[in-house]
Parts: C-alpha cells; structure tokens; sequence
C-alpha cells in the first residue's frame, strides 16, 4: 500500500508516522513539507492509495490540493489532519474518507484504512499479525478458519499450520477481508476456503466441519450464498475485460 502524509509541522509529521506504525510496525509512507512534492511525487506509479493531509499549511489549501491530487490519481483515498473541524464540510464534498483532528492517533488511522479497505477490497490481501515475540505479514488466501480459544484465537492455514494469536477475534475481524464470515460465537471462516455450505454446518476444505449458530443459520447460508454470487458476477467481470 503506498501511503502519504502532507504535512508542513514536523511534529504533525512524527505524530501520523507514530500513529502508523502503531497500527502496522511494517507499514512505510512517504512524507511532504507542501502540495508539490505531495503532486509531483502523485504523477509516479504506483498510485498512492490514501493521503493523509494538513488542511492549515502556510500559503496552501489542503483542500485545494486534495482536490489536485484527485485529478492526477482519483481512486486515492483523501484523510483531511488539522487542528480544528472547520473545514470539515469543504472536506467531505471532495468525499474524502475520514476527518482526523490533531493529535493523530491509532484509533483514528486505523479507522480511515478501514475505510479505504471497504471500498478498495484488493488492499484487504494481507494482515500484519504478532505471533510470540515475532511478526509476520499473512496473505488472507492462506487462512481457512480461526477460531477463539482461551483469550487468543487460533489461525488455521492451508498448508496445515496453526498460527495463535493473543487478540481477541473483535480486533482480528477488522484486519479481515470481505470473503469471512462469523458463523458462531469465536469461529470465522474464510468462504473462499469452504467445500459445502450445509443447513447445519459447514465442511472446510481440510476437512473440518464447523457448526453454525443456531439462531443464525439462516442468515449465515444467505450471506454466503450472496458472497458466491458477487464471486461469480466479479470474475464474468474481469473475464470480459
């Protein structure tokens, strides 16, 4: 994911670098004292996918230059930073993501990326997680099922590893991609990775069957049923391009 941050105060600048690496210790970004180093470094590819920026810096609009930025990459994900909520509503008429008011915190990045991921779900192919004292990026597509055990939840891949995890499956969740679904309490599955869908349960493709809640089986065959549909719809989609 390539990252920007537009800031004229270096401490406004340590702050969002804080911030993020609170988040992700492995995520980098590229960081900007004005708007043409912000614009010029836009023109290169890959595209930035979000931008984090200063709406007050001297002799510059944020919004402006939002608004510039759009033109060069319009699929870049805009956070206004600044200190007060005056311009909040110039700011969401270019439909930027998120308004961050200064200090910058974790909650308050982690929460825009989530946003970002929502409309761009192709950013959503990996997960930064801490296991033991190490961490490691995990691709999405590798995990099967996970499942809460005793304040941590258990990873289960493909090639048959079992990754534990001290999180709660609330903050795994949001790190997750669209193809999960909860289907009981502490149990998620990756619905790319389910051989059948059965009224009570469902088989993995390890072999695992997992039983769904009770008083949501109905909900959960829909949902996943509306998951392979758009799958299908998205890959005829790409197939005529």
């Amino acid at each position: 994911m390539r990252i920007a941050v537009c800031d004229d105060d270096l401490r406004g600048q340590e702050q969002m670098r804080r911030a993020l690496c609170a988040w992700n210790p492995s995520t980098s970004a590229e960081y900007f004292s004005d708007g043409s180093g912000l614009l010029e470094a836009a023109k290169r590819e890959p595209p930035f996918d979000i931008a984090f920026l200063d709406i007050y810096m001297p002799g510059e609009d944020g919004v402006e230059i939002a608004g510039a930025l759009l033109e060069i990459s319009p699929r870049t994900g805009i956070v206004f930073v600044t200190n007060s909520e005056d311009h909040a509503l110039a700011a969401f008429s270019l439909h930027a993501l998120h308004y961050l008011v200064k200090p910058v915190t974790e909650q308050g990045v982690a929460e825009a990326l989530r946003r970002l991921k929502e409309l761009r779900p192709e950013l959503q192919e990996s997960i930064w997680l801490t296991v033991g004292r190490n961490t490691q990026t995990l691709a999405l597509r590798q995990i099967y099922y996970l499942i809460s055990d005793n304040h941590a939840v258990e990873i289960t891949l493909a090639d048959g590893q079992k990754l534990r995890v001290w999180m709660s499956m609330g903050e795994l969740e949001q790190k997750l991609g669209r193809s999960f679904l909860k289907i009981n309490r502490g149990i998620v599955v990756n619905m790319d990775r389910v051989e059948e869908m059965r009224s009570k349960s469902c088989v993995m493709q390890d072999g695992r069957e997992l039983f769904l809640a009770v008083r949501d089986r109905g909900a959960i065959c829909a949902a996943y049923q509306d998951y392979l549909l758009d799958r299908l719809s998205r890959t005829r989609r790409e197939a005529e391009q």
